[in-house]
């Protein structure tokens, strides 16, 4: 089996893909009922609800549980990766969110105006608030673990969680 048909065989990566996707996709949707604006930009950025970081990495966790179980290491390894770049989203990548803010405020209203006339304003939208990350993630672990159902049938997964 070569590389590529490993990849298109993947369950838990083509789902949290497809679920990666649904949330940029729903980006588009929220900034069109919200702002009443039609900005295909949004699909390309960083930041907005829901985190689409989020609900790839609690995809691939969520996933990779339900495959290999969940109390093997690998699940712990794909809940750690999750909860770190979810911490990330909604801290560090949030807190420079903020402060490009505070520097655009400042651009505008510069001191010397030779100094910052040919400065673009900074991304602002960079991070995640919690709700947003929280949105993702749950998004996430629905569309993978109803994706993989789909595959390994209803049936099964309703037997998995009875046994939980």
């Amino acid at each position: 089996m070569d590389a590529l048909t490993a990849l298109a065989d993947n369950a838990v990566l083509t789902w949290a893909l497809l679920a990666c996707g649904a949330a940029q996709f729903s980006k588009l949707l929220v900034v069109l009922v919200t702002e009443r604006q039609w900005c295909p930009s949004v699909l390309l950025e960083t930041g907005g609800m829901p985190s689409s970081h989020a609900t790839l990495v609690s995809g691939v966790a969520a996933g990779v549980g339900w495959q290999v179980g969940f109390d093997q290491p690998l699940f712990a390894l794909a809940c750690a990766l999750a909860l770190v770049v979810m911490y990330d989203a909604s801290g560090v990548r949030r807190a420079a969110g903020l402060q490009a803010e505070r520097l655009n405020a400042l651009m505008t209203t510069p001191v010397d105006a030779d100094c910052c006339s040919s400065l673009e304003p900074l991304n602002i939208n960079l991070g995640h608030t919690r709700r947003q990350v929280f949105v993702g993630a749950v998004l996430g672990i629905v569309v993978v673990l109803l994706g993989i159902s789909q595959v390994g049938g209803l049936l099964d997964v309703l037997t998995r969680a009875a046994s939980l």
